[in-house]
Parts: C-alpha cells; sequence; structure tokens
C-alpha cells in the first residue's frame, strides 16, 4: 500500500469527504445521519466566521480576501486580449456557497434531460427535481417544483426595487414575459431573483447542512487541512492525505473516499495522486497509478459581460453607501430589520431569454443589480449607476484545469478558452445587443440617463465584440472537469464512480457533462444530496 508519510492512518472513518463545500457539507450531513457511519470531513480553509459571509452583500468584501478564498486566476485567454481572468473560489466551510451571490437557479429542464440523453441514467429532470425539493426550504411553501422542510432556505427578495421593476417592465416592452419562478414551469422570462438567504442573512451549505450536524459524534471536521493526495492500494482508495499545521498525516476510508473540491481542486486532487493523463503526470515527476486522460478536461465557465447605466435618481446602491450617513442607515437597517442595501444578492432581478426563436429555450441570462464598478470587487462608482450583465448559458468553448507541479499548495494551470468557437462570439455579442435594446425601452429610459459601459462609442457588431474581448470576465461557474459520462473521456460513471480506482467518487459541480444554463450552486447542492442517497444504497 502506498504510504502517506507513515505506515499507519492517524484515525479511520467509513467515509472521507474532501472539501466543505456546496457539496461536501451536504455529504457531511447525509452521511452521518444514522449516527453510527464515521465521517471525516475535510477543508483546506478555516471556520466561517467571518461576518461578511453572513450579511448578503458581504461578497464584495469577501471577492478578494485569502483568509476564505483561493483567489485563483486562468492563463492568458486567447481570446480576450491575453488578459488573465479572476477565479474566485471559496476556502472556507460552505466553499463557494459562503462567498457567492446568493443567486438561487437550477438551470433548465432540458440540460438535466441531456446529461441522461448522453448516457447518464438517472440524472434527467425527473430524476433530480425531487432532489432540489428536498434540499430546499421554499419561503413560498411546497408545490410541484419546491419543497418545504429542507435545508436550504430560498427565499424573495427582501423588499421591490424601483430600478428592478423598471427592468422588469422593459423586458416586457421588448417581448420578454414577466416570470415570477425562474425554477418553476419555464426558465423563460424576466423577473427578481430568490435566493439563498434567510431573513436577512446568508444561508450557505455550511449553516444549513454542517451546523445542525456538527454535534454528531460519528461526524469529525477538520478545518486547515490541505488535502495532498488521494492514499492508494493498487487500484483502490483506501485514504486521503493531509497537511495541517505544517504536519502531513492520513486518514484511512474504510469504505469509500468522496471528492467534492470543486472543478478546480477536485482534478488538482486526482491528478496529484496520480490520477489522470499520464503525460502530464510524468511531467511532474509523478507515478502513474491510472491513466484517466479526461482528468481536468473539458473545463466550462460561463462568461459575463456587463453594462452600466447612469440613473436620473439617485436611488442605486451606490448612492446609500456612497456616504457615512448611508451606510451606517444601511447597517442599522439591517441589523434591526433585516432588510435594505445589505441584503442584496449579486442578481437582483434578471432575465432569460432567446438570442434565436428557433431555439427550444434560453441561451441568455441577465443579472440585473442595483450598483456598479468598474470591475467587481471593487469600489462603488462615485455616481449613480446600475449594472446589467450577459451571461451566454451554453457555451461551445472547453478548457482543462492541470496541474503545474506535484507541489500541492501550487495552484492549478486554469484554461477556460473563453469564446473559442464562432457561436459563442455570436451569442455573447446578439446577447448583449438584446439587453442594449430593453435598457432603451421606455420603462427603463425613465430612469437612466446614459450608457457609462460600453458608451455610445461602441455601436457595431465588430465593435460589441471588441468590448467583450476586452472587458468581459466570469460570472464563477466553472464546471464539467471530473465529467460523468460512458464514453472514454469522462471520468465518474452515472454513479459518480471515478473510473478504473474502486472505492473512489467525485460529487461536485466538476462532474457535470456540461454547465446548467444558469448559476451552479442550486445543481451542485443537488449533485451532493443523488450523491449521498448512491452512496448509502452502494454502501456494504
Amino acid at each position: 500500500m502506498a504510504e502517506a508519510g507513515r505506515d499507519e492512518a492517524a484515525f479511520e472513518a467509513d467515509y472521507v469527504v474532501v472539501g466543505a463545500g456546496s457539496a461536501g457539507c451536504v455529504l457531511a450531513n447525509r452521511l452521518s445521519a444514522d449516527g453510527r457511519t464515521r465521517v471525516v470531513l475535510l477543508e483546506a480553509g478555516g471556520p466561517d466566521r467571518n461576518p461578511w459571509i453572513h450579511v448578503p452583500i458581504g461578497y464584495g468584501k469577501l471577492f478578494k480576501h485569502p483568509g476564505v478564498n483561493w483567489m485563483y486566476a486562468t492563463e492568458p485567454e486567447p481570446e480576450l486580449g491575453g488578459r488573465s481572468v479572476y477565479q474566485p473560489r471559496g476556502k472556507v466551510l460552505g466553499g463557494s456557497s459562503s462567498i457567492n451571490g446568493l443567486v438561487y437557479v437550477r438551470g433548465q429542464r432540458e440540460d438535466f434531460d441531456g446529461w441522461r440523453q448522453a448516457g447518464n441514467a438517472g440524472w434527467g429532470y425527473d430524476d433530480v427535481l425531487p432532489y432540489f425539493r428536498k434540499a430546499e426550504d421554499q419561503a413560498r411553501g411546497a408545490d410541484a417544483f419546491h419543497g418545504t422542510g429542507g435545508p436550504l432556505a430560498v427565499s424573495d427578495a427582501t423588499g421591490p426595487d424601483p430600478l428592478c421593476d423598471a427592468f422588469v417592465a422593459a423586458a416586457a416592452e421588448d417581448g420578454i414575459p414577466p416570470n415570477a419562478d425562474f425554477n418553476g414551469a419555464t426558465q423563460e422570462g424576466a423577473g427578481y431573483f430568490q435566493t439563498t438567504s434567510r431573513r436577512g442573512l446568508r444561508w450557505s451549505t455550511a449553516r444549513a447542512y454542517l451546523r445542525p450536524a456538527r454535534a454528531r459524534p460519528n461526524l469529525r471536521v477538520i478545518t486547515g487541512a490541505l488535502a495532498t493526495r488521494i492514499v492508494l492500494d493498487g487500484r483502490r482508495a483506501v485514504g486521503v492525505a493531509f497537511r495541517e499545521g505544517g504536519r502531513e498525516t492520513w486518514v484511512r476510508a474504510g469504505r469509500e473516499v468522496v471528492l467534492a473540491g470543486g472543478a478546480f481542486n477536485s482534478p488538482q486532487l486526482l491528478q496529484l495522486s496520480g490520477i489522470g493523463p499520464s503525460a502530464l503526470l510524468r511531467e511532474h515527476g509523478l507515478a502513474v497509478a491510472h491513466d484517466l486522460p479526461g482528468v481536468g478536461e473539458a473545463l466550462q465557465d460561463h462568461l459575463q459581460a456587463r453594462i452600466v447605466m447612469r440613473t436620473r435618481r439617485p436611488i442605486t446602491v451606490n448612492d446609500t453607501l456612497g456616504t457615512l450617513a448611508g451606510r451606517v442607515g444601511a447597517g442599522l437597517r439591517w441589523a434591526l430589520r433585516r432588510t435594505g442595501p445589505l441584503t442584496v444578492s449579486a442578481g437582483y432581478a434578471g432575465a432569460f431569454f432567446r438570442t434565436d426563436p428557433r431555439l427550444a429555450s434560453p441561451d441568455i441570462q441577465v443579472h440585473f443589480i442595483t450598483f456598479s464598478t468598474d470591475r467587481m470587487g471593487e469600489a462603488l462608482h462615485p455616481f449613480s449607476a446600475f449594472t446589467a450583465s450577459i451571461c451566454p448559458l451554453r457555451p461551445e468553448s472547453r478548457g482543462s484545469v492541470r496541474i503545474r507541479s506535484a507541489d500541492p499548495a501550487a495552484p492549478p494551470a486554469i484554461r477556460v478558452n473563453y469564446l473559442a468557437t464562432e457561436t459563442d462570439r455570436h451569442v455573447a455579442v446578439t446577447g448583449l445587443t438584446r439587453l442594449r435594446s430593453i435598457l432603451a425601452r421606455p420603462a427603463m429610459a425613465a430612469e437612466t440617463s446614459a450608457e457609462y459601459l460600453p458608451g455610445p462609442g461602441v455601436a457595431s457588431d465588430d465593435e460589441v465584440l471588441a468590448y467583450i474581448r476586452e472587458t468581459a470576465s466570469t460570472i464563477y461557474h466553472p464546471s464539467c472537469t471530473c465529467r460523468m459520462g460512458p464514453d472514454p473521456g469522462a471520468v465518474v460513471d452515472a454513479r459518480l464512480r471515478v473510473r478504473g480506482i474502486a472505492g473512489l467518487r467525485v460529487a461536485d459541480g466538476s462532474v457535470m457533462p456540461a454547465v446548467v444554463s444558469g448559476n451552479t450552486n442550486a445543481a451542485i447542492v443537488m449533485i451532493g444530496e443523488k450523491a449521498a442517497d448512491m452512496i448509502l444504497e452502494d454502501a456494504p
């Protein structure tokens, strides 16, 4: 058996889960629920004590906070003028669910039916809907699409907003109907987003799933534990080596190791463990335990291109938080009533539309937020303005995640290849042009005074594409790097078992065969729920 710095494991569990993020906290809760099954949860980050984690708008404060964020960046992107794109990822209990924009969107029926049609039995929409409902505590109550009593709080905005109302009205004027529930019968339309919050507080998976389970004696949570490799006995995973406080040790897994580190860290750990493309492993001096070429390949992410509009009235978050009195008032409003601008998510209102009427479902998502910056995570503009952005939902472009060295602490090389296909470029230009049309409609024009970005100098399709290349960024939805499927390029099968290695699964956003059409957090929670059931069903 491969050693992990010592002959005997420091301790043992039935299941070792690597990564306490959106899926890992779900797995820790569900796998330990019987009170007998021993579970160890390893998290490289620390506890979720930073107060800005729990204030919804705190994602702006945590965007580049090294205490809770891996702060990754891509390699230079060829179609974005060689720019490196910043990629925040949660490094804390709750993972990215502790630092994300809180928007609760599941994706489209067609996404999951497409997964099933690609050969992943059990992943069609009718198969996964029960897990969405099981996870959810829907503030509106239960119905055919929603559940109540689950761990994950899903709520409406704490109040209406005049700019959001104007946006929804303008979308209707542009032919996009109102939609009160993007996770119901149809996704298409415009309306307010629901969020993973409750009474003005973020509801991360650490709060929703892990906190209620922490008192269980059969669950052990270890923070500050950087997983360095999977311990193998031949072609079987038997534990995980990790570094804690400068000390190397390992935990034995009596049944299974489950990776839940996300689309960047799960393939990285597989590669560090000798599981992945053999040429890459040998390049970095690693012994090849299992040549699995798909590990780290097929990366998908959603691109974001923004429009910033100046407003006629000082009714934006820029105005409220731009003065000391405004900040004090907003803080008191949140502290006393859990309402106001500190509860704003990264998508207050939004829309889904088709760039081509022949499409079966929307291929563009709009996020509308009542503040503006030059770049996300930086200071608010000193003038009244809002941001509306487009996100092409089904990119054709694929990239990769590959280790740079055998050092587990070194960030991997991330290549997304944004806009690598003509279709991706066309959809981005068409989507941004349509968004401009919406914002020019009378309902919205009554509230705006000028377009700040991209500005009137950007008019033709070529100019719009050039603007996107110069300014577009991620909307933080990396996926597919350990994708499931029946083909030789897939990493896991439909039960999320790593091909060729017994006792090892991956259960996070990396297993998506294709990125969902919308924000990814809800779908990753669903993957955690479904994975837990499969693991327990397959238990000896």
